[in-house]
C-alpha cells in the first residue's frame, strides 16, 4: 500500500501525483469519490493528474485522450492502451493506494525498472 496524503489535503475536484514507479495519480471527484490510475498517458509522457476530470473520466492534458477513472480504459484516441486502475481506501483519514499487480502500459520510449 502507498500512503498518499490526508484526505483533507485533497479537495474534491483535485488530483495528486504519487511518485511511485511508475507514478500514480489519485483523483478526488466533485462527487467525493476517490480513484487511482497510472499517472502517465499511454500515448505520450503526460501526467493525467494535470488533466481535466469530468464525471468518471480524466482527459489527458496533451492530446485529449480520455480514460475511465473506474477501469483505466481509454475511449478517445490518440491513446490506444488503457492505464492500470488501483484500489483506493481511506485509513484513519489517510488516502492509501494498493497498486495493481498488472503490467503497466507506458508510452513509447518509457520503461519502468523491473517492468521493462
Amino acid at each position: 500500500m502507498h500512503k498518499v496524503c490526508p484526505l483533507s489535503d485533497l479537495e474534491p475536484g483535485d488530483a495528486i501525483r504519487v511518485e511511485t514507479t511508475p507514478p500514480i495519480a489519485v483523483f478526488h471527484t466533485e462527487e467525493g469519490k476517490l480513484y487511482a490510475l497510472d499517472d502517465t498517458c499511454t500515448h505520450q509522457d503526460a501526467s493525467l493528474a494535470d488533466g481535466w476530470v469530468e464525471g468518471c473520466e480524466v482527459e489527458c492534458p496533451l492530446h485529449a485522450s480520455k480514460f475511465d477513472l473506474r477501469t483505466g480504459q481509454v475511449d478517445a484516441p490518440p491513446a490506444k492502451l488503457p492505464v492500470r486502475a488501483h484500489r483506493v481506501e481511506v485509513v484513519d483519514g489517510v488516502i492509501m493506494v494498493e497498486e495493481s499487480s498488472e503490467r503497466p502500459n507506458l508510452p513509447p520510449g518509457l520503461t519502468v525498472s523491473g517492468h521493462g
